[in-house]
C-alpha cells in the first residue's frame, strides 16, 4: 500500500527516476517536500563512539617486592603514592633464618679455605715423589666440592636480600646481620603498600609494588564488529583528560560474555593525569585515507545492508552508495565517490528514497 501511495504521491509532480541515474526533481518540489541541501563537509578523521577502557601500568614498567626471608616487619620506609629511587630503602626485615644462612656460609668459608690448604700441600708433595697420584686427585676434588658449596651458601645470602659488601664484611669480620632492608629494584611510584610494622612474613610474601606511570596502558574494551577497523598504530583519545596516544595492540581474542575485544594503546600525552585502575572513556580516532566526510545522521538513508547519500545535482538528485566510517549521536562519517564541497539532502530524504524506490532504483 505505501509503494502505491508513493507511486500516485509523486505522480502529481511528475518525477521519474532512473536505478543508478537521477531522482528528477524541480527546486519548487524539493520545497514542497520539505527537502533541505547541505555542503558535505571534509573530515580530517573520524573518531568512534566512546568505548570503556582501563588504565594500567605496562608489565615491563613494574615490579612487585618480595619477602627474600621470612621474619618480622620492623620498620616501613614507604607508604603509597611515594616516588622512590633505585636502592631506596621500603622496609626493615628481621630474619632469624637469615642468621642461619651465615652461619652456614661461614662454615663452607673455613671448610673450603682448610681444603684448599691441603689440596696445596698434597700438590707439592705429589710433586716431589712423596705420596701418590690417587691422594692428590683425592685432596683436589674435595677442594672442588667445598668450593662449590661456599658459591651455593653465598648465592644463598643473595637471595636472602644481602648485598656483596655485607657479605665481605661477614667472610672478613665475622659479622652477623639479624635483619635485612628490603630496598627497591627500580624507580618509579609505589603503588601499593601490602605490609605494616609488627607484621610477620613469610618467604616469597609479595610486600610492595612499584611501577613506573609514564608511559601507561589503556585497555579497551571494544566492540567485535570494529576488529575490521582497528589497525595498530591508530591514534587514541581519553577526551575528558586531554590524554593521547596510539594502538599498539590488537588482541585477537573475544570475550564470549558480552562479545568484546581487546585493543591496548600507549598512552603518552598527559599520562600523569591518569591513575592505574582508572576507568575511563576513549575514542578510535582513523587517520584520512582517501576522502572521508561528515553529514548529519539525517542525511544517510539505509537500504538494506547499504548506506546511501543524495546528492544534489542540476536535474535534481543521485543517489551515492557510501561506506559508513562511524556513527555518533548526530553525524555520520563516511567514505565515497564524492568532490568536496558537493551538496547532499539533509532532510526529506525519506521522499527522496520513495520516488527512487517506485522507480525501482533501490531494491
Amino acid at each position: 500500500m505505501l509503494r502505491n501511495f508513493c507511486i500516485v504521491f509523486f505522480g502529481i509532480f511528475a518525477i521519474p527516476a532512473h536505478a543508478g541515474e537521477v531522482i528528477a526533481m524541480t527546486p519548487a518540489q524539493q520545497k514542497s517536500l520539505g527537502i533541505a541541501v547541505a555542503p558535505v563537509e571534509t573530515a580530517s578523521g573520524f573518531s568512534s563512539h566512546r568505548l570503556p577502557g582501563e588504565i594500567m601500568v605496562p608489565v615491563e614498567q613494574e615490579r612487585v617486592v618480595t619477602a627474600p626471608q621470612p621474619g618480622l616487619i620492623d620498620a616501613v620506609h614507604v607508604a603509597p603514592g611515594q616516588t622512590v629511587k633505585k636502592g631506596q630503602p621500603l622496609a626493615h626485615v628481621s630474619s632469624p633464618e637469615l642468621v642461619e644462612l651465615q652461619r652456614d656460609y661461614l662454615q663452607a668459608l673455613t671448610q673450603t679455605r682448610l681444603a684448599k690448604n691441603k689440596a696445596d700441600r698434597d700438590a707439592e708433595l705429589y710433586k716431589d715423589g712423596i705420596i701418590a697420584e690417587r691422594r692428590y686427585l683425592e685432596s683436589k676434588a674435595g677442594h672442588e666440592e667445598l668450593s662449590a658449596l661456599l658459591s651455593q651458601r653465598k648465592q644463598a645470602l643473595r637471595l636472602a636480600g644481602m648485598g656483596d659488601d655485607a657479605i665481605t664484611r661477614l667472610a672478613n669480620r665475622q659479622e652477623f646481620s639479624s635483619g635485612l632492608t628490603i630496598t627497591a629494584p627500580m624507580a618509579g611510584d609505589v603503588l601499593e603498600s601490602m605490609v605494616t610494622a609488627g607484621q610477620r612474613i613469610d618467604a616469597m610474601m609479595p610486600l610492595f609494588r612499584i611501577g613506573h606511570l609514564t608511559p601507561l596502558w589503556l585497555e579497551i574494551h571494544a566492540p567485535v564488529e570494529t576488529l575490521g577497523d582497528v589497525k595498530e598504530g591508530m591514534a587514541v583519545r581519553i577526551p575528558k583528560y586531554e590524554a593521547e596516544g596510539r594502538v599498539i595492540t590488537i588482541i585477537r581474542s573475544i570475550n564470549k560474555n558480552d562479545q568484546t575485544m581487546h585493543i591496548r594503546a600507549e598512552i603518552r600525552k598527559n599520562a600523569e593525569r591518569l591513575a592505574p585502575g582508572q576507568f575511563v572513556e576513549a575514542e578510535l580516532v582513523s587517520g584520512n585515507d582517501g576522502q572521508q566526510f561528515v553529514v548529519p545522521r539525517n542525511a544517510v538513508t539505509r537500504n538494506g545492508a547499504d548506506s546511501y547519500v543524495f546528492v544534489q545535482n542540476a536535474q535534481g538528485f543521485a543517489p551515492l552508495k557510501i561506506t559508513v566510517l562511524s556513527e555518533q549521536a548526530d553525524r555520520i562519517v563516511f567514505s565515497g565517490n564524492l568532490a568536496a564541497g558537493s551538496k547532499v539532502a539533509v532532510s526529506g530524504t525519506a521522499a527522496i528514497k520513495a520516488a527512487w524506490t517506485s522507480s525501482g532504483g533501490a531494491q
